[in-house]
């Protein structure tokens, strides 16, 4: 419990610095958030808000993990390595990103091919590395078998696995960054996602097949130091809402959207709960899903729209409602899937016991 404590404490305060620092030196520089013209009047008013925000919470989260090890010797562990990695690479592609939105002053930055070859070359390196490096009991990071709340009987080729991972962690991370519309809406869904995992890392290491053999016991490699990643995360991720809440001192971009939602796909394929990660970022698919569905609905019907605007939280927005009612309400949906979530984990081993 010590090192989970330092690595939460420790990531939340350099947050909470950090940002500060940070928004001090983007503002001199001049680099503020451009705005889409056809969002409300009242989203225009974040105009020239700080934006890149996630380099703070990405450092945070590393200082945290670092500490934790130093409070607690021991080596970082492979498959925290690789998640924390995942995490830093497509920070850098989202950093670029944004770092063309504001050089341009447009609300575009790469090209989508150029974003999504930058995403695919950082995951591909994450999926081929997560299925090498076996420890002593024959255990890899990653596991080619499709998983739910563990491994399932559908067991993937190399080929197959490596698209499978791409597609978790794509997807993952553009939903995150759709989600990041609103002050505050994505950094405090996150916290309750990376919160999940932290109970679930320390749950899987309590009940490790190492430690506790027996029908319900879990085959994941590293499940406390990923539990450590998580709470880091946790730390990260609240110290920077204190400054991302509604009014936004500092938005967190590409940089960090792309970021956290690496580091929730790499905490899901390494904990082996994939499909489960569908559940405990419910909030995320809904968003994801309504702007597929605008789409789709728009291509059928010759035009015609489903929704005022997407990603969602934007139709509700030009329906009237206020920024932070959006956001509380739809922290409140998101609180509700990662319970969902957590229950569905634990009964599950109960049923298996």
């Amino acid at each position: 419990m010590t090192a989970l404590l330092t690595a939460a404490v420790v990531s939340l305060v350099v947050s909470i610095l950090g940002t500060r620092v940070a928004i001090q030196a983007l503002v001199r520089r001049g680099y503020g958030q451009p705005i889409r013209d056809e969002l409300s009047t009242s989203h225009q008013t974040k105009r020239g808000t700080p934006t890149m925000g996630g380099m703070v919470i990405i450092l945070a989260a590393l200082a945290g993990y670092a500490a934790a090890h130093l409070v607690r010797p021991s080596e970082p562990s492979v498959s925290a390595l690789l998640v924390l990695g995942l995490m830093v690479g497509l920070g850098l592609v989202g950093f670029v990103d944004d770092y063309i939105k504001i050089f341009k002053q447009r609300s575009l930055g790469l090209r989508s091919r150029a974003k999504t070859a930058g995403q695919v070359v950082v995951a591909l390196a994450f999926a081929l590395l997560a299925i090498r490096f076996e420890n002593d009991q024959s255990l890899t990071p990653a596991s080619q078998a499709v998983s739910f709340l563990r491994d399932t009987p559908i067991v993937l080729p190399a080929v197959l696995f490596v698209v499978w991972a791409l597609l978790i962690i794509s997807g993952t991370s553009n939903a995150v960054n759709l989600t990041d519309g609103l002050d505050g809406l994505a950094t405090g869904a996150s916290v309750l996602v990376f919160g999940a995992y932290t109970l679930i890392g320390i749950w899987q290491f309590n009940q490790s097949c190492l430690t506790a053999p027996g029908p319900a016991c879990y085959d994941v490699r590293d499940p406390f130091d990923l539990a450590v990643v998580a709470a880091a995360l946790v730390g990260a991720c609240f110290g920077f809402l204190w400054w991302n809440a509604s009014p936004a001192r500092i938005i967190m971009g590409d940089t960090g959207a792309l970021a956290l939602g690496g580091a929730m796909a790499g905490l899901a394929i390494t904990t082996r709960t994939e499909l489960l990660l569908v559940i405990l970022g419910g909030l995320f698919a809904i968003i994801t899903m309504s702007v597929v569905l605008q789409v789709g609905y728009f291509k059928l019907t010759g035009g015609k729209r489903l929704f005022r605007m997407t990603p969602l939280h934007h139709h509700f927005e030009l329906k009237g409602w206020s920024e932070v009612t959006i956001v509380i309400r739809f922290w409140i949906i998101a609180g509700l899937c990662v319970a969902m979530g957590l229950g569905i984990f634990y009964a599950q081993w109960v049923v298996g016991t």
